[in-house]
């Protein structure tokens, strides 16, 4: 992936990150009181609804360790980035991380984006080859998890990356940290994992 940063206020932005089309999607009302089971699986809604880590769950579930590959670090500035508008809750200038998640022989079972305070991000993120949780985990970070959107859609990078037809399910939530934001995660799984989970079930229109 090609990155072109700079700091200037004509910031030239780095190749998009892999935001899905959603042919449905919800928000905290469905995340709180669940989806039905004929639209996503119960062991999916564990995955994608809990505010546990998707890293370690991820783990739990292959019993082999989650490595990241980072794919992208770069500075975007006061740029909304077409995230999700909770964007604004990090205070800027941001930097933007892309990953994928993978098992040691190579599996990509999620892709994530995140958006940091480019100022702090060295804090949090002391080894940027770490998963997130375990970065946070390993400095004793005490975090919130936020869950504030579902989705069920296309992406065809994505296709391209996990080698995996979609529809695929993803979320977005934001990370509290001492009652201040800390960061925007946006998170799509492969559908590999129904080797583990079961049938993703249908989105609804």
């Amino acid at each position: 992936m090609t990155t072109i940063v700079t700091p200037t206020n004509n910031l030239i932005l780095p190749t998009d990150w892999h935001r899905l089309n959603p042919i449905w999607q919800g928000g905290e009302e469905d995340i709180q009181k669940g989806l039905p089971h004929t639209q996503l699986a119960p062991a999916w809604q564990l995955l994608l609804l809990g505010d546990g880590s998707p890293t370690r769950h991820l783990q739990l579930l292959t019993c082999e360790p989650i490595e990241v590959d980072v794919i992208d670090m770069s500075l975007i500035g006061m740029n909304s980035d077409n995230a999700p508008s909770l964007i604004q809750a990090v205070r800027g200038p941001r930097l933007r991380r892309q990953v994928w998640l993978r098992t040691p022989s190579g599996q990509r079972l999620g892709y994530a984006t995140s958006w940091w305070e480019a100022s702090h991000v060295d804090e949090f993120l002391q080894n940027r080859s770490l998963p997130i949780w375990a970065s946070l985990a390993r400095i004793r970070t005490e975090l919130y998890r936020d869950i504030k959107g579902i989705y069920c859609g296309y992406s065809a990078p994505l296709e391209s990356g996990f080698d995996e037809v979609g529809p695929f399910w993803g979320r977005h939530y934001l990370f509290w940290h001492h009652g201040h934001p800390l960061t925007l995660i946006y998170e799509v799984f492969s559908p590999y994992l129904t080797k583990y989970l079961g049938q993703q079930e249908g989105c609804k229109l």
